[in-house]
């Protein structure tokens, strides 16, 4: 299995409220993350990842380009709560120790319903 094959199957499974199977199987010790609204351990994401599916039953994500450099691999990817939302634009950069995740940062940006750019966001 590629960094590049893990990343995309730990974050479609987390994002179709499969979080700890997805930490289970893809998630090493002493795994830390960098989003600002929650404490940095790994229990705190796996359960706010829970909570945002079961929350958010319709939500879909949607992987356009991921990329691998070493031991990072870039996700730039669609997420929407519900099929109505317009959502997000996320990048997660995810940092591997052989083929598990030991780090993750996460970026996103709202969707404009009207934007001035015209090639748009993905």
């Amino acid at each position: 299995m590629t960094k590049k094959y893990i990343a995309q199957e730990f974050l479609k499974l987390a994002a179709n409220g499969h979080s700890h199977e997805a930490f289970r199987l893809y998630v090493g010790k002493n795994f830390k993350h960098h989003n600002a609204y929650f404490k940095g351990d790994a229990d705190t994401l796996m359960l706010a990842m829970e909570e945002s599916a079961r929350t958010n039953p319709n939500k879909t994500f949607k992987i356009h380009h991921i990329l691998e450099d070493g031991d990072l691999v870039a996700v730039h990817s669609h997420l929407k709560q519900t099929p109505t939302d317009l959502g997000f634009a996320v990048v997660h950069i995810l940092k591997f120790e052989s083929d598990k995740i030991v780090e993750l940062w996460d970026l996103g940006q709202p969707v404009c319903a009207e934007s001035k750019n015209e090639n748009g966001m993905f």
